[in-house]
């Protein structure tokens, strides 16, 4: 062991002759650990929303958006769908049709955005129609060939409703509901709005409001009639990657696949604002809880600073012995490095057992009505103890700077005049 590592070591053991340096002293180290472990605990809530959000909203929504510049829409989109879905990193593709309606049931209506969509295709990409808690999406399949009722429209198309929305409209499975859309037919007075019954198939609950709130689905053969366009029409292909942290890349290698006219979105740019506030929320609340730890570095310093008032004569007789003033100096700067590891440690043993003890077992109980989840996510991050570690070990060192260049200042001779 070193020299200057040895008498540290003595030093922080042996008993005070002022105890208030050895209060102050644990509660330096009871300092660091508050903080280290605050901070860890609030890092892994964080990242645990931020896992569960990303989560939830990739499973609602394709990885990338092809769509076209222009607004007439993609033609021909069955060749164009099998040529893409070949490219290494896309595992699914499904056409969609949206566009925007107004829902109405008796005297109640909400604006909404309607999916046309092929059920098998659909739930390759997305999970939302996997999220229906009432009835069911069996409905939205395409019609048989044998069905000539469903093919020419006779009967009423199902659709299937986020649950905010229905409740808005006052709509349950079973009810009939009127759909109006603005890409109507035109006639010698304009381009007048197109009416059309759905029955309720289904009602979804994905827990992000703005799908839950506005969103409906219906079969894709039903929004080209809705919407006046021809069946080999579609407003968009969507797709689902195996590695979902490359859609920038493979978004572009799509665009240029598909030719001029198109544009590729991914979901880090429709999310863009949304991960930005976590991130910023991640940040704030490094620093605020980081003044737990700052403060604990004032109390090292002030334990410290009493420490070699109390241990002048001792310095005055260890330098006379021969001792460099670099040796003193790494004396009071190894006391508060300890003290700072001994908290450290403690506190990243008490943050990641919160912690992974939260993960494993849910104790924190929240409203699955606001929160979307029922209880509060924890994801600890081997990265995040490292960060918290090196950060609260550095202002321990910089606490130290100031007591050991004061300590490597005495003077034997003063010291010990009166000896």
């Amino acid at each position: 062991m070193r020299f200057e590592l040895f008498v540290a070591a003595r030093y922080l053991r042996a008993k005070r002759r002022q105890a208030v340096i050895g209060v102050i002293t644990v509660i330096s180290v009871i300092g660091v650990t508050a903080g280290v472990a605050s901070l860890v605990i609030a890092l892994s809530i964080n990242a645990g929303f931020q896992k569960d959000l990303q989560d939830q909203l990739l499973g609602s929504q394709s990885h990338i958006n092809l769509v076209r510049i222009q607004n007439d829409g993609i033609t021909n989109w069955r060749p164009l769908i099998a040529r893409l879905e070949k490219h290494p990193h896309v595992t699914a593709a499904a056409p969609a049709m949206y566009g925007e309606v107004l829902v109405s049931r008796a005297a109640r209506a909400s604006g909404a955005l309607l999916k046309g969509v092929i059920p098998e295709s659909e739930n390759k990409v997305s999970e939302l129609l996997k999220s229906i808690k009432f009835g069911s999406a069996a409905p939205l399949e395409p019609c048989s060939q044998t069905d000539q009722e469903c093919k020419s429209g006779k009967t009423l198309p199902p659709v299937v409703l986020g649950k905010d929305l229905a409740e808005t409209i006052g709509a349950t499975v079973g009810s009939i509901i009127l759909v109006t859309s603005p890409q109507g037919e035109l006639s010698p007075f304009g381009v007048l709005p197109k009416y059309q019954q759905f029955k309720v198939a289904g009602i979804f609950r994905s827990g992000f409001y703005n799908y839950d709130s506005a969103w409906g689905f219906i079969r894709l053969s039903d929004s080209q009639r809705l919407f006046s366009l021809d069946e080999n029409v579609i407003s968009v292909i969507e797709f689902k990657l195996d590695d979902l942290y490359k859609a920038q890349q493979v978004g572009q290698e799509l665009e240029n696949a598909a030719g001029p006219g198109f544009l590729a979105k991914n979901w880090m740019e429709e999310n863009r604002a949304l991960f930005r506030a976590l991130r910023l929320e991640r940040v704030v609340t490094f620093l605020t809880i980081g003044l737990i730890v700052f403060v604990a570095a004032l109390n090292i310093l002030i334990s410290l600073i009493m420490m070699v008032m109390e241990k002048t004569k001792d310095i005055a007789v260890l330098v006379s012995m021969g001792a460099r003033r670099r040796q003193i100096r790494g004396i009071f700067m190894f006391q508060g490095i300890l003290i700072g590891m001994i908290g450290t440690l403690a506190g990243l043993l008490v943050g990641y057992g919160v912690a992974i003890a939260g993960a494993r077992y849910h104790f924190v109980a929240l409203s699955s009505e606001v929160y979307s989840i029922d209880y509060l996510p924890f994801a600890p991050r081997l990265l995040d103890g490292v960060l918290v570690a090196a950060v609260a070990l550095l202002i321990s060192f910089v606490a130290t700077l100031y007591p050991s260049w004061s300590a490597a200042r005495v003077l034997p001779a003063e010291a010990l005049r009166y000896e």
